[in-house]
């Protein structure tokens, strides 16, 4: 473990990874700002960016600082003018914005940052002791284990979903696995699927179903439906940056039990940054006292410390599944898989043996990041707010044409233009129906890898005995049952409850 620190700071104090750390939360914290953008659009915009680098350390410390950095800058335009940059930030705003509307902006913008740096750092620190011991406990996972692995991966979809969109999430995790199913098979290397078009013979293309799935939607979100634009601004003259003591003696505990629940939250497949900044709020109104409890949502310290700790441990916590096991943790780092993968880096229990310098120096990148964000967030609060004046339509051809571009540039063929087009038609309509679209690029991540281990697990074990012969595989597959039971029971268990109490009255 030390050695592979020492190979970690080596790598990630290098000029050109320190650039990529930098470039990264810049443009990761601007994008969160803007309210809509969030780091899946930008991280999948700029994958074609990250491939063009070569080097595969410095291309997902670039994306990695995109990530965090939208997360840590998506709660400026939550407190600010009540529009969160990121889904992870909504919670922010319940008390980030009545705290702006008290005249205590620069404030909350403070505590916001101060917490987010908090999180951050202490996700990475439990990133650093966890995921070597997860990764040994990894090697012992054999095809058939990986197998259940994706089953409970994919199950864990449906568990976390939002209220009432369990089926939602499950039609759209099927269709991504179906569409993985495209192109040449695990077992024949024989096309399936393609309709007779040649260029579907390698499947689609992930960059460009990445962008259609977010970039392109939300181009077409904007022209659709106008009064998404910026109404107002968040440019006002911000001052009294300062917390006083009983405000830091009130938000040190809370950061702290958020960090570790938040980190555990995002190691789970299928959670993420926006299920922890949730349950970080809920947890934390919970346990007040009543008078502290009256203050959630009227501007509480606690209830704005809470989730953002919570979703930026979160983000750090999702990297453990992502470089230990090879499975993402959240819709985001389901693209920074991808974008692996197409870096010719295979994430898994064997990338800290084979591959120290990329492990670790995603980890230490981590700790400067955060810093680097605390540094450049506290001075720029008063500029920072004035961005949020811009008229979203100006980035309108901003996305389409790097969208379209990037969709070129990643396969060199013109065919991806319209398959992009497509398939952005279809995102589009599914987001007005209000389906989600993560779901759909997990399944299609996931699809694959599903089916190559199931083929080789057929293969060793000559038939489906591998499903009962080994324990583990038994474990994980009872698991991905509960998950998606769970749910469900819970629900008709409160089903009942209510009617119940109905014929009561």
């Amino acid at each position: 473990m030390l050695d592979g620190i020492l190979i970690g700071l080596g790598t990630a104090f290098s000029l050109t990874n320190l650039l990529m750390v930098i470039g990264g939360c810049l443009i990761g914290t601007f994008i969160g700002m803007l309210p809509g953008l969030g780091p899946m659009s930008i991280i999948a915009i700029m994958i074609p960016v990250a491939i063009s680098i070569g080097d595969p350390s410095a291309a997902l410390i670039l994306l990695a600082g995109v990530y965090y950095g939208a997360i840590f800058g998506g709660s400026t335009s939550s407190i600010l003018i009540n529009a969160p940059g990121v889904a992870s930030t909504v919670a922010t705003s319940f008390d980030g914005y009545p705290l702006a509307r008290q005249g205590k902006a620069g404030k909350a913008l403070t505590v916001a940052a101060i917490a987010s740096f908090s999180g951050g750092t202490i996700g990475a620190i439990l990133l650093m002791i966890f995921a070597p011991a997860l990764a040994t406990v990894a090697l012992l996972f054999h095809s058939a284990e990986y197998f259940a692995l994706m089953v409970v991966g994919l199950s864990a979809i449906a568990a976390f979903a939002g209220s009432g969109q369990v089926g939602k999430a499950l039609l759209m995790t099927l269709l991504g696995l179906i569409m993985a199913t495209v192109g040449e098979g695990a077992l024949f290397n024989m096309p399936r699927f393609t309709m007779g078009i040649m260029d579907l013979q390698s499947g689609f293309g992930f960059i460009t179903l990445a962008m259609a799935m977010f970039a392109l939607p939300e181009a077409m979100y904007l022209v659709l439906d106008p009064s998404r634009s910026n109404s107002g601004s968040g440019s006002g003259e911000i001052k009294d940056l300062r917390i006083t003591r009983e405000e830091a003696r009130a938000i040190t505990p809370v950061i702290g039990r958020q960090s570790v629940q938040g980190f555990l939250i995002g190691v789970l497949p299928g959670a993420g940054a926006t299920i922890a900044s949730f349950l970080g709020y809920a947890v934390e109104r919970n346990i007040a006292s009543k008078e502290e409890q009256e203050q959630f949502g009227k501007g509480s310290v606690k209830g704005l410390a809470a989730p953002e700790s919570a979703n930026n441990a979160a983000c750090t916590g999702s990297f453990v599944p992502l470089l230990t096991l090879g499975i993402p943790g959240s819709g985001t780092t389901a693209i920074l898989l991808g974008a692996l993968i197409a870096l010719n880096v295979s994430p898994g229990p064997r990338l800290m043996v084979d591959e120290p310098q990329i492990f670790w120096a995603v980890i230490i990148s981590m700790y400067l990041g955060n810093l680097i964000l605390l540094i450049l967030n506290l001075p720029l609060i008063p500029y920072i707010a004035k961005v949020l004046a811009v008229p979203r339509n100006y980035l309108i051809p901003f996305i389409l044409f790097f969208t379209l571009m990037g969709a070129y540039i990643g396969q060199n063929n013109a065919t991806e233009l319209l398959i992009l087009v497509g398939l952005g038609i279809c995102a589009t309509v599914l987001r007005f129906a209000d389906y989600p679209l993560a779901p759909l690029l997990i399944g299609f991540i996931l699809g694959a890898m599903l089916e190559n281990n199931f083929a080789r697990s057929m293969q060793l074990y000559d038939g489906l005995g591998f499903l009962l012969e080994r324990p583990m595989t038994v474990g994980l597959l009872a698991l991905a049952v509960l998950l998606v039971v769970l749910p469900s029971y819970r629900a008709r268990r409160a089903r009942l409850r209510a009617e119940g109490a109905a014929d009561a009255d």
